[in-house]
């Protein structure tokens, strides 16, 4: 799962237009954000099997980021954070929390059982990146679906369309490039760490340019 997990960041901004949508664009990959600071830091470890079907990636030790432990703490956290920081509303914070919490979920149905319970504990998954083509109808699917709701709320707003959907046709090209593009196979490194860092804060950046406010002909005075 790559950006299929902004879906969830389309689907709570449909639901809580009071959230930045950087925020939840940052939320809905915050797992792996961490993830990869944590490869650059060294505190946890990946490699790349070219020989496996769908993601190539081999994630034998991610506890601090991808245990469903750690990614309650992670939840909460950014939850606490936002409405502390940015004031948002409580029902805003919570979405954000939600979204964070999305990316375990989604995890959970694509990765192999590399998923632990709580660090050092069981490893769950169901493996749907053995079978990459209903893997990718299932990231495609969710991008159209939850990307549709988010038009249709900006529309609702008064808010242009086209900033959602170049947005959302960046993050499929952006899924085309990825796997046109595979890893070499080992282990990976800082620098791979640091570069797939930098894509998703790019994104963070773009998602920013989409709240920009704008608003279109007969739009009602209804603030997102």
């Amino acid at each position: 799962m790559f950006v299929g997990h902004y879906a969830a960041a389309f689907a709570a901004k449909a639901i809580a237009p009071k959230a930045p949508m950087w925020t939840l664009a940052a939320a809905s990959q915050l797992i792996d954000i961490g993830w990869s600071s944590f490869i650059i830091a060294g505190l946890e470890r990946a490699s790349v099997d070219p020989a496996l079907p769908g993601s190539t990636l081999v994630l034998y030790q991610m506890p601090w980021t991808h245990s469903l432990a750690a990614v309650l703490a992670w939840s909460l956290g950014a939850a606490l954070l936002v409405k502390l920081i940015l004031r948002l509303p409580h029902w805003a914070s919570a979405v954000v929390g939600l979204t964070v919490f999305s990316h375990w979920l989604l995890d959970l149905l694509v990765h192999r059982p590399d998923l632990e319970l709580w660090p050092g504990g069981d490893k769950v998954g169901f493996g749907l990146w053995n079978f990459p083509v209903p893997e990718q109808a299932l990231e495609m699917g969710l991008l159209a679906i939850c990307g549709a709701a988010w038009v249709a709320s900006r529309k609702t707003l008064g808010r242009f369309a086209w900033p959602a959907i170049v947005f959302i046709a960046f993050l499929v090209t952006l899924q085309i490039v990825a796997i046109l593009s595979p890893q070499p196979a080992g282990e990976l490194g800082p620098e791979s760490g640091a570069t797939i860092l930098a894509i998703y804060l790019v994104v963070v950046a773009l998602a920013a340019l989409t709240d920009l406010r704008g608003k279109s002909k007969g739009a009602s005075n209804v603030q997102p």
